[in-house]
């Protein structure tokens, strides 16, 4: 069995739980996420506690024990908590500034380029260079920032585009910097 899978979800006050068949809703006052149980397993709750076990001790089940036990404790703690990323944007002249329902930025195209926010995230734009998205689904959170990222990421010379906030960007010398170490021409 999955060491993961094993480990009980605790259910805070504010949030409740409900089970229809093999679909699972998670509800709170900042949102609603719900989850599909594979046949291969089964849930149980007691008390504030959900507990996932395998129905038939196969393979699939012990594949998908740890992973839909890691899926409904993410949306547990996402309809209490939430789950959030910070962006900062680098360079000259590149700003972000929130529009609308959502972000404009400028990225040194001859454009800005507006983003929509994504149903269920919430995106703010503070001191012009940082960007934060939140929700409560993480893979949304997660792949909404991942985008954002995507509309110009670090160069690898200058270091400036968007990157997570504590992302280093390893920097490669230029070709100035290798002619004057003396390399071959």
């Amino acid at each position: 069995m999955s060491r993961v899978g094993k480990a009980p979800i605790t259910i805070p006050d504010q949030v409740t739980v409900t089970v229809d068949g093999r679909r699972v809703t998670v509800k709170s006052g900042s949102g609603e996420l719900s989850q599909i149980i594979p046949r291969e397993l089964k849930l149980e709750q007691k008390g504030d506690q959900l507990f996932i076990s395998p129905v038939k001790n196969s393979r699939q089940a012990r594949e998908l024990h740890g992973l839909t036990r890691s899926l409904i404790a993410n949306a547990v703690k996402g309809v209490s908590a939430g789950f959030s990323k910070v962006l900062q944007i680098l360079g000259t002249g590149y700003r972000v500034a929130a529009k609308d329902n959502g972000l404009e930025l400028k990225l040194g195209f001859s454009h800005p380029i507006i983003f929509p926010a994504p149903e269920g995230i919430k995106l703010e734009a503070n001191d012009n260079n940082l960007i934060t998205v939140s929700g409560a689904d993480k893979q949304l959170v997660g792949e909404t920032a991942a985008k954002i990222r995507r509309l110009r990421p670090p160069d690898v010379y200058k270091g400036k585009g968007i990157r997570y906030q504590g992302e280093e960007v390893k920097l490669k010398p230029g070709k100035a910097a290798k002619a004057a170490e003396g390399g071959e021409g």
